[in-house]
């Protein structure tokens, strides 16, 4: 098919993006709304004594002022967690420890516990006298002490009072006995403390909210990444059934994980929508969003390898602290243990142990970002492998082709308990080196170094958990009208990724349909009947699963009318290349035929209307296992500490390829989210809790001039477990890219005397740790 699987179809999308008609939040503006302004605390901890809203409710424009006591009095819940730590045959709370959540409330009440939780909530009838009032509020705050580093929380100052040692659970995977063992019996022990930066998520689109309420159903317009979850928080905290809420999504500016979770501003405008019986809007500024987006990343890890005296890996032990926040976020906890899952990576380990602490402090709460925990696991695992490398001198090549899981060791029981399917690790370092012309490296370093640079080549391997698997379901649903016009309604949301044109070119593939025959619906939980959402790369491989389940459906549902029109057997006639054809013979009858043959011949949906229908839900068995290798080649001025990347190589095994086009833009925006994490991104707090990084003139993201041209090159296997062979691609770039330029700039720095850095390698960083390397030898 000339727009179906494997071709470079440019996005459906785009066109109208590009004329300026899309629909994003700050677009939808209904009659009569109203607008909000939220008051934030300007300190990280500290006990309200009082709150003063009587100079701005007199303000001009003023609608409405809500505080805790609105909120207590109307029965607004707190938000509740949507995932804990899992309990598996490998993992679990620790003996006796319990999960103790600490549920973020829309408003605070008695006690502050980050700069930027929300206080108060202004509705105006401009946004400029909402701004104007909130400053009007008088709160008499008592300031008391904070912490902010998650290894400092344990033995901190309290961020509950219930919670003594500020850890909200202990959890820990793998076989602790066999570990302790495997170091005991170990020839040496390569040992780092390696610390995963705290990151902003930095969406191009910020936050907002849009609700509407009609007397009896509120309708909330939102750009989120899981319309459905939305809805049953929201539901959950207004203390109302699901079937009152509608959420519409329209176009979302990106997600990155911080647009899975309710907020306190949904159920705050909700609320006021209907106190108001007005449209309440609410639209971050850059700044609320550092100071009120969820944050990502922010664990300390100390980790260490054992090894034989063969260098092979005996064992691998982490302990790891990781930073939750004030609060357990609604994802929160799903970080902390997802990275430890993955600990062995791509390489054979007989024994895992990882005992985490996630901790509280007073800081913005973490959820899931681009990875969700397995960038931070991968991170931790391949800096460790370049320190083992360097430390036996078999080189960080010959290291990991000694100690990665052979061909014949598939399919693989990992020590954390996952079934990996076949992948083939060698095989793709091996092709990735040649890529990146590794051999050459040598010379280039030479040539850098005569020029007063110092050049280093660093690589990391990594596979990844997606695709959903088992306990995560994705739902399908297909309406075909008399004109062979085909509707998919479908439960995945897309927040830039390109899914019109992925699910377009997979009904073209599978009914032959022209796109202007093909219309996609996403983010209507009035429309569409349940849906999972997207995250974890799971869309196509779940989705695209519950679709092409959906269409065998409908074919089966269509063949027989198509027979009768035939005047053949059902037994006789088989669809493909998007007609029903008689086995045997030239008589065919096209998919849209065969629908307006059904609409005449009264077959109706279920709501009535003349056409066809069919639904699937799709529950992967397992997960998918994409997996591949990056190289990363830097030069760092010694004299400035600046690093520029210089070339960059990644080969990926995603399984078939869908959309060459598509493909290539989801791993270039993960390497440059990865990388800008790595090099540029740091999120500061001070001791007294205050964000030091809270804006674009602190907080630097990549430029397109920080990145060089990225060669990358698909490696294709099919996933045998998946309907369409899809692995599934959207967090691969973001989980080796920082472990290989670090391990790069390592390389460069070695011959300065520099053995460990961590994250980011801002210029002044990169300066300090020379200086220091040369002041420790006495240059």
């Amino acid at each position: 098919m000339k727009f179906g699987m494997s071709q470079p179809v440019r996005r459906r999308e785009d066109p109208r993006l590009l004329r300026g008609e899309g629909c994003f939040i700050d677009d939808r503006a209904p009659s009569g709304a109203l607008h909000a302004v939220v008051l934030r605390s300007p300190f990280a901890h500290a006990r309200m004594r009082s709150i003063d809203t009587a100079a701005a409710r007199a303000a001009p424009g003023v609608r409405a002022i809500l505080t805790r006591a609105d909120l207590d009095a109307a029965g607004v819940a707190a938000f509740a967690c949507m995932a804990a730590p899992p309990e598996t045959d490998w993992a679990g709370l620790r003996d006796g420890d319990a999960f103790r959540e600490r549920h973020q409330p829309a408003l605070a009440g008695d006690r502050v516990r980050f700069v930027g939780e929300c206080v108060a909530f202004v509705v105006a009838d401009t946004r400029r006298q909402a701004l104007d009032a909130s400053e009007r509020i008088e709160v008499d705050y008592e300031p008391l002490p904070a912490v902010t580093a998650c290894d400092e929380a344990p033995g901190g100052p309290p961020v509950w009072d219930d919670v003594a040692d500020n850890v909200s659970f202990r959890w820990e995977i793998g076989d602790a006995a066999a570990t302790d063992a495997a170091f005991a019996a170990a020839h040496r022990v390569v040992r780092r403390r390696i610390v995963n930066s705290r990151a902003q998520l930095c969406p191009l689109e910020a936050r907002g909210v849009v609700v509407e309420y009609d007397g009896e159903r509120w309708t909330v317009h939102v750009p989120t990444q899981m319309p459905h979850g939305i809805r049953r928080q929201l539901a959950a905290a207004l203390g109302v059934e699901e079937a009152r809420i509608r959420v519409l999504v329209e176009d979302v500016g990106g997600g990155f994980g911080g647009k899975n979770s309710l907020y306190p501003e949904h159920v705050l405008a909700a609320l006021a929508a209907r106190g108001l019986e007005n449209p309440v809007k609410w639209i971050a500024d850059r700044s609320e969003a550092f100071l009120g987006d969820a944050h990502g990343r922010d664990l300390v890890s100390h980790a260490e390898l054992a090894l034989d005296s063969g260098h092979r890996i005996l064992g691998l032990r982490m302990r790891n602290f990781a930073n939750l926040g004030a609060y357990t976020a609604s994802r929160g906890a799903i970080p902390p243990t997802l990275g430890p899952l993955m600990a062995s990576n791509t390489y054979r380990i007989p024994a895992v142990h990882a005992d985490v602490a996630a901790c509280f402090t007073h800081t913005v709460p973490t959820d899931p970002y681009r990875g969700a925990g397995r960038p931070e696991g991968l991170y931790v695992v391949e800096r460790l492998m370049d320190a083992a490398a360097r430390e036996t001198g078999l080189g960080p090549v010959e290291f990991r082709r000694r100690n990665l899981i052979p061909p014949d060791a598939f399919p693989y029981q990992s020590p954390t308990g996952l079934l990996y399917d076949p992948c083939e690790f060698a095989d793709v370092l091996e092709s990735a080196l040649e890529r990146a012309d590794a051999t050459g490296f040598p010379a280039r370093r030479e040539e850098a170094g005569a020029a007063g640079f110092l050049r280093g080549l660093g690589i990391s391997n990594y596979v990844e958990r997606c695709g959903g698997g088992a306990g995560l379901s994705e739902r399908s649903d297909l309406l075909v009208d008399a004109d062979g016009t085909v509707t998919l309604l479908i439960g995945s949301m897309s927040n830039g990724q390109g899914h019109e044109t992925a699910y377009s070119q997979l009904l073209n593939e599978h009914l032959g349909l022209p796109f202007e025959k093909i219309r996609i619906v996403q983010g209507d939980t009035d429309r569409v009947v349940s849906g999972t959402g997207t995250g974890g790369a799971w869309s196509l491989p779940m989705g695209g699963g519950a679709l092409v389940r959906a269409v065998e459906r409908l074919v089966e549902t269509a063949k027989p009318i198509a027979a009768d029109a035939l005047e053949a057997a059902a037994d006789d006639v088989e669809f493909r290349d998007g007609a029903f054809r008689v086995a045997g013979t030239d008589l065919a009858l096209s998919f849209a035929d065969t629908a307006t043959r059904a609409a005449a011949a009264g077959h109706a949906r279920s709501d009535g209307s003349p056409g066809l229908e069919a639904f699937a839900v799709y529950e992967p068995a397992n997960n998918t296992y994409p997996y591949g290798t990056h190289l990363c080649e830097v030069e760092v001025d010694p004299e400035t500490g600046a690093v520029r990347i210089v070339a960059y190589t990644a080969v990926h095994d995603f399984g078939r390829v869908l959309n060459p086009l598509l493909l290539d833009g989801q791993v270039h925006g993960g390497l440059a989210q990865g990388l800008g994490q790595a090099l540029l991104e740091r999120t500061v707090y001070d001791r007294e809790g205050q964000l030091l990084s809270g804006s674009f003139m602190d907080y630097c993201i990549p430029r397109a001039d920080d990145l060089p041209d990225f060669a990358f090159e698909p490696w294709v296997t099919p996933s045998p477990g998946n309907p369409l062979d899809i692995k599934g691609c959207g967090e691969a770039g973001a989980a080796g890219s920082p472990p290989a330029l670090i391990n790069a700039i390592l390389d460069a720095l070695a011959t300065a005397g520099v053995t460990d850095f961590d994250m980011p390698a801002t210029p002044e960083r990169v300066w300090r740790a020379i200086r220091a390397a040369r002041s420790a030898s006495g240059d």
